[in-house]
C-alpha cells in the first residue's frame, strides 16, 4: 500500500473522517510521505495542540483549530517551517507522542514513523513487519517463523488474500492433523501441525500489517488457538493404539496432558485478573518460561523428535512430565505475585 491507502484505513480504525481540508472545530492534518503507526494517528486525535516531528525535527503532523491547521497545509507539504502556525505548540516525537510499550503484543518497540521512498520501501515493509510481532511468544513461532513468515505475508497481501482466509487454511490443517494422528499417521499429521502453526503465525501478521484485522477475525483465530491442542494430544494417545503401541498408565498421562493444558490457561487467567498484566510479561525470567512453557509449539518439538527416532509413545510421556513441570511453575508463579508488594506486580518491558 501507498502511505496515503494506510492513513486511510488508520483514520477509519480511529474514527476520524479523511476530508482534503479541515473541518469542524479542530483538524489532524498529517504528511502522507511518511509511514505513521496507527497508535500515533490515535494519541494524535486525541491531544489538540500539538505537533508530531521526525527523527530530524520535522513537523509530519499535527492536531489544530480548523482555521490554523488550513493555513499550515501547504506549509506542511512543502515541508517549510510551522513556526508560524504552530505557534508555541508542543512538537513531539514519536517516543513522546506515543509509547514503546505494546500490552497487546507484549513487547517494547519504538512506533513505527518512518518517510516512505522508493529507496526505503524494503526498510519500512521490514519495519512494519518487525512492528506486528509479538515480543513474548514461544521459541519456534520467536527464531524459526520470522523470515518465512514475512514472505508469505509479503505474497498474500499481494494476492489479495485476507487474514480470514489463512486463518481457516490453518483450520482445515488443524482437522487434517487431527485425524493423521488419531489413525497414527504421525509423519504426514506432524506436517500439516506444523503448516498450521506457521499459518497462525502469518494470519496475524497479514491482519497487523495490513490494517484489516477484525473482531471477528481475532475472535475466529484466537478461538481455534484455544481449542485444538487437547484434541491433537487425545488424537495422538488413541492413534498409538492403532499403530499397537502401548503406553504405561497412558490414560494417566493423557488426563495430565489435558487437565495440564487447562489448568494452565486458568492459572493465567487468573494471574490476568489478580493483577491486571499477562503472567508472562511479568519478569524477565516469566518472559524467556513462555519459549518453552508446555503449550502447542514446544510440545510438537517433542513429540517431532520423538517421532524422528520412531518413538512416538516417549513422546507422549515427554509431554505429559513437561505439562505437570509447567503447571507446577505456573502456580509458583502466582504465589510469588500473590506475596510482592502491592503494585509492584507490573510489566517489565513498560519499565
Amino acid at each position: 500500500m501507498t502511505s496515503a491507502q494506510r492513513l486511510s484505513r488508520i483514520y477509519g480504525r480511529v474514527g476520524l473522517t479523511e476530508a482534503a481540508a479541515p473541518s469542524g472545530s479542530d483538524a489532524v492534518v498529517v504528511n502522507a510521505g511518511w509511514v505513521f503507526d496507527e497508535s500515533l494517528i490515535r494519541a494524535l486525535a486525541g491531544r489538540r495542540g500539538v505537533a508530531l516531528v521526525d527523527g530530524e525535527g520535522r513537523v509530519v503532523a499535527y492536531n489544530l483549530p480548523r482555521d490554523r491547521a488550513t493555513a499550515g497545509m501547504g506549509v506542511l507539504a512543502e515541508g517549510k517551517d510551522l513556526s508560524v502556525v504552530l505557534g508555541d505548540a508542543p512538537r513531539l516525537t514519536a517516543m513522546e507522542l506515543g509509547s514503546a510499550y505494546n500490552s497487546e503484543l507484549r513487547k517494547r518497540e519504538p512506533p513505527v514513523l518512518e518517510r516512505l521512498t522508493p529507496d526505503t520501501v524494503d526498510a519500512v515493509e521490514k519495519r512494519l513487519f518487525k512492528g506486528s510481532y509479538k515480543g513474548v511468544t514461544d521459541l519456534v513461532t520467536k527464531y524459526v517463523w520470522p523470515a518465512p513468515a514475512r514472505v508469505v505475508t509479503r505474497w498474500c497481501a499481494l494476492a489479495g488474500l485476507t487474514p480470514n482466509m489463512v486463518t481457516f487454511a490453518s483450520f482445515l490443517m488443524v482437522l487434517a492433523a487431527f485425524y493423521l494422528f488419531w489413525t497414527g499417521q504421525y509423519g504426514a499429521g506432524l506436517v500439516c501441525a506444523w503448516i498450521m502453526t506457521f499459518l497462525d503465525t502469518v494470519d496475524g501478521k497479514l491482519a497487523r500489517v495490513t490494517l484489516t484485522s477484525s473482531k471477528w477475525g481475532n475472535v475466529f483465530d484466537h478461538s481455534i488457538d484455544l481449542i485444538h491442542p487437547p484434541f491433537w494430544w487425545w488424537a495422538w494417545f488413541v492413534g498409538l493404539g492403532a499403530l499397537g503401541l502401548t503406553v504405561p498408565n497412558g490414560g494417566l498421562l493423557l488426563a495430565i496432558i489435558v487437565g495440564g493444558y487447562v489448568a494452565q490457561r486458568i492459572e493465567e487467567g487468573i494471574f490476568l485478573a489478580l493483577f491486571k498484566v499477562e503472567m508472562h510479561a511479568w519478569r524477565p525470567f516469566d518472559s524467556f518460561f513462555r519459549l518453552i512453557t508446555a503449550r502447542r509449539n514446544p510440545n510438537l518439538l517433542f513429540l517431532t523428535a520423538t517421532t524422528l527416532v520412531g518413538r512416538p509413545d516417549i513422546g507422549f510421556g515427554l509431554v505429559a512430565a513437561w505439562t505437570a513441570i509447567c503447571l507446577v511453575v505456573h502456580a509458583a508463579q502466582i504465589l510469588q505475585a500473590l506475596v510482592a508488594p502491592r503494585g509492584s506486580v507490573t510489566s517489565w518491558l513498560s519499565r
